[in-house]
C-alpha cells in the first residue's frame, strides 16, 4: 500500500502545481483587463488581440482549475446527501462517480478537443477580427491538455477514495489533522 500512498501524494503535488499555474493565469488575466481598461478609457486605444487574450486566459483558468478543484475536493456535488453518509459510503460514491461519470466525460471531451485543435492547426485557423490573435489551435489544444490534467488528478482522487474505503489515512487527511 505504500506505493499507492506515494502515488497519491505525487499526483496531489502535480494537482497543486496545476492550481498554482491557474493562479498565475488569473494574475495575467487581471493584468490584461487592467491594461485593456487603461488603454481604452485613458488613451482611447482598443486592442482586439488583448480582448481575445482575456477570454483565452479565462478559458484556461477554468479548464486547468478543474484539476485543482478535484484535488482539493471543491468540485460540484450534491453535498446535502453526500455529507450525511458514512465515510465508507462517500468513498464508494467518489469511486463510482469517478469511474462512471468523470472518466468517460474526460475521454470524450479530450478526444473532441484534440480533433478541434488538429483541425485548427491544419487550416492555420486564426481570429476573424483584424488585429485578433493568430494560432487558434493553441487555445483549442488546451481543452485536451486540461482534461489530461483532470484525468491525472482524478486518479489521485480515486486513490484517496480507495484508501478511505480501506480505512487508510491518505496524505490529504493527514495534512488536515496537523
Amino acid at each position: 500500500m505504500s506505493f499507492l500512498l506515494k502515488t497519491e501524494a505525487t499526483i496531489g503535488r502535480f494537482s497543486t502545481w496545476i492550481g498554482h499555474f491557474s493562479a498565475v493565469l488569473l494574475i495575467l488575466l487581471v493584468s490584461n483587463v487592467f491594461y485593456d481598461v487603461i488603454m481604452r478609457y485613458l488613451f482611447n486605444d482598443v486592442s482586439i488581440g488583448m480582448q481575445e487574450l482575456e477570454w483565452h486566459l479565462f478559458s484556461m483558468i477554468f479548464l486547468f482549475g478543474m484539476a485543482y478543484a478535484l484535488q482539493t475536493d471543491d468540485h460540484v456535488r450534491v453535498d446535502i446527501l453526500y455529507e450525511k453518509t458514512s465515510s465508507h459510503t462517500r468513498a464508494l460514491i467518489d469511486i463510482f462517480g469517478t469511474l462512471v461519470f468523470l472518466w468517460p466525460f474526460c475521454f470524450l471531451v479530450a478526444d473532441y478537443g484534440f480533433g478541434f485543435a488538429r483541425e485548427a492547426w491544419e487550416i492555420n485557423e486564426m481570429s476573424g477580427d483584424p488585429g485578433g490573435l493568430p494560432h487558434r489551435w493553441i487555445i483549442k489544444g488546451m481543452i485536451s491538455l486540461s482534461l489530461a490534467c483532470v484525468l491525472i488528478s482524478s486518479l489521485g482522487f480515486l486513490l484517496g477514495a480507495i484508501h478511505r474505503l480501506l480505512g487508510l489515512k491518505t496524505r490529504q487527511h493527514r495534512e488536515t489533522e496537523i
